[in-house]
C-alpha cells in the first residue's frame, strides 16, 4: 500500500524520502526499483520500528509523538521548515520552540536593516541581545559597535545605564512594559532555561528589575509609541513595530519610525552630521 493524496502525511514521507541518495548515507550496491532510501532504511535511521514507520506512510497506526516526528526528521535530514511541517501534518501544531544561542545575522538581513534609512531599526534576541542596528539606530539610541556584545542587552541597559534611563519620557512605565515583553519574548522562543541565569544577574544588580520581575507581568510587543527626550536634540516621538524573522523564533526585529515627518529630517540631518564627523 503506497501513500495516497488522502494521507497527506504520508504523501510529504515517501516524497522525503526518495529524494535522498543512498550514497550519501553509505549505502552502495544493489538494484534499487524506486530512487532514495528504503523505508527500513528510514527507520533505522530514525531508530524506530520499520513496521510503525511504514504504517505511517500508509496512513495507518495513530498519530506518532513529538518525539518520533523529530526522529524522522533527523532521519530524513529535514530543514527546519520542513520538521515545521512535518508537524502540522501529523499533530496540526507546529513543534516546540528550541532556542538558538545569537550567532549574528546574515548580510541579506543587515541589507534590509540599512534600508531604513531614516528610521532606526534593531534585530534583537528572545533574551534582548541587540545582534544587529543600522545606522539610524546607532545615531538615536546608542551606537552598539563601542559596546563589549555582553552589554548590548536592552533589559541590562535599561536598568543600569543612567544615560539610557534619563532619555525615558516615564521611565517607571517604559520599564514595567520592556519587563512584561521580555518575559513573554523569552518564554515564545523556549528559553526559560537560559532566561534563569540572566534574571538572577539583573535581580541582584537591580532591586528595581527584582520587583518588577515577581510582578509576573506579561505584555506584547507588537506596536507602540516610544517619547525619548534627547539633551542634544529635545523631544522624538518614534512609532514602532515589532515582526518576527521566519525560521527564527529567538531573534525580532524592532523598526522606529518618526511621527512627524520633520521629525524625520531631524533624524536624516544627525545621520549626516555623525558621517562627516566619522571622516573628518
Amino acid at each position: 500500500m503506497s501513500a495516497s493524496p488522502h494521507n497527506p502525511l504520508g504523501t510529504f514521507l515517501r516524497d522525503r524520502r526518495t529524494r535522498l541518495d543512498p550514497a550519501a548515507f553509505g549505502v552502495i550496491g544493489g538494484r534499487r526499483r524506486t530512487p532514495g532510501l528504503r523505508r527500513e532504511e528510514v527507520a533505522q535511521r530514525a531508530n524506530i520500528s520499520p513496521t510503525w514507520y511504514t504504517w505511517l506512510e500508509q496512513g495507518r497506526g495513530g498519530a506518532p509523538s513529538a518525539n518520533v516526528l523529530n526522529r524522522i526528521a533527523a532521519g530524513l535530514m529535514l530543514t527546519e521548515p520542513e520538521r515545521e511541517h512535518l508537524f502540522m501534518l501529523a499533530l496540526g501544531r507546529p513543534p516546540e520552540v528550541r532556542y538558538r544561542s545569537p550567532e549574528g545575522v546574515s548580510p541579506r538581513l543587515q541589507r534590509v536593516l540599512d534600508a531604513f534609512e531614516a528610521s532606526p531599526a534593531i534585530i534583537r534576541t528572545a533574551l534582548w541581545d541587540v545582534v544587529a542596528w543600522n545606522e539610524a539606530a546607532a545615531t538615536v539610541f546608542t551606537d552598539y559597535s563601542k559596546l563589549p556584545p555582553a552589554e548590548r542587552n536592552i533589559i541590562r541597559m535599561m536598568f543600569s545605564n543612567e544615560r539610557v534611563r534619563a532619555h525615558q519620557e516615564d521611565w517607571m512605565s517604559v520599564a514595567r512594559f520592556v519587563v512584561g515583553a521580555f518575559r513573554a519574548d523569552a518564554a515564545r522562543a523556549g528559553a526559560t532555561a537560559e532566561i534563569g541565569q540572566f534574571v538572577e544577574d539583573m535581580s541582584r544588580i537591580s532591586p528595581e528589575f527584582k520587583a518588577m520581575w515577581q510582578d509576573n507581568d506579561v505584555r506584547g510587543h507588537g506596536e507602540g509609541l516610544k517619547r525619548l527626550h534627547l539633551p542634544e536634540h529635545g523631544l522624538l516621538e518614534l512609532e514602532y513595530s515589532a515582526f518576527a524573522v521566519d525560521g527564527r523564533p529567538d531573534l525580532g526585529m524592532l523598526v522606529y519610525n518618526a511621527v512627524d515627518p520633520a521629525d524625520a529630517a531631524r533624524i536624516r540631518g544627525w545621520i549626516e552630521a555623525r558621517r562627516q564627523q566619522r571622516h573628518a
